[in-house]
């Protein structure tokens, strides 16, 4: 499937017919070139998602380790707790709650978890609202790759300093590691998770990203003011217009609630 090809389908929410028909290390290419031309017409990358770090969903979506892709500002939205994210030009979109990171510096190369920590600026609560272009969820991992990392939105909630979590990396960690995440659907509960279901913490997944993302050639890297998501604590969820949903993390992190549209 050429760039342009994955261009349109995501501009037009329509299904691809097959799957990319790319190996993986060419769908990472199909997928630079597809953010470069979303550069040309005026997208702004504001940093990156990455995906399937919880190794309890990787049978059920026949993939087997960790991706990224792009976050742009027409795909991000903060908010300061309750948030409303319209699914128009989305395609089987479901949401996934997770932790989000503000970088106030690029992290320096093959960084420790204390100087990857001092690199930080914020944590906060996030959905991210994802998608596939394959029918029914069924795809391989370069099909992911190609199909944007299957990001669509990100909401992201009160943003709290890394220096009022913890002094250190291993501190820092062990308190979102233990952390729990209860999903509510309207009054429903629907899922719980565990800070520790995303490759044993938070950080330890955002550490795993920047090595694969720098192992890439010609990606770019993390910049200062960049946000990036580290996976979702829960299964990924369908959500529909209409839909409100509410996510109730323990601390550090805040609840946060969404409203589709």
């Amino acid at each position: 499937m050429t760039a342009q090809e994955l261009l349109d389908h995501y501009d037009q929410a329509s299904y691809w017919t097959a799957g990319c028909g790319l190996d993986l290390p060419l769908a990472y290419e199909r997928a630079l070139t597809v953010r470069q031309m979303r550069i040309a017409r005026g997208e702004q990358p504001r940093g990156y998602k990455v995906g399937f770090t919880n190794r309890g969903i990787w049978p059920r979506y026949n993939v087997f380790a960790p991706i990224w892709g792009t976050v742009w500002d027409t795909t991000l939205t903060f908010c300061e707790g309750r948030g409303e994210v319209s699914l128009a030009r989305t395609c089987q979109p479901r949401l996934e709650a997770e932790a989000v990171f503000g970088f106030a510096s690029t992290p320096p190369a093959r960084a420790s978890m204390d100087q990857l920590l001092s690199c930080v600026e914020w944590v906060a609560p996030g959905f991210e609202i994802v998608q596939s272009h394959q029918p029914g969820w069924k795809f391989v991992a370069a099909d992911t790759v190609a199909d944007g990392g299957l990001h669509a939105h990100l909401l992201v909630g009160a943003r709290l300093p890394v220096a009022a979590v913890a002094s250190n990396a291993i501190e820092f960690e062990q308190k979102f590691a233990a952390a729990r995440v209860t999903l509510h659907h309207g009054r429903e509960e629907v899922d719980q998770g565990v800070g520790a279901n995303v490759l044993e913490g938070p950080l330890h997944a955002l550490q795993h990203f920047l090595k694969t993302l720098r192992e890439f050639p010609g990606a770019p890297d993390v910049q200062p003011g960049d946000v990036v998501t580290t996976g979702t604590w829960t299964d990924a969820w369908p959500v529909g217009s209409g839909e409100r949903w509410v996510a109730h993390f323990d601390a550090p992190l805040s609840r946060l609630e969404i409203s589709f549209t």
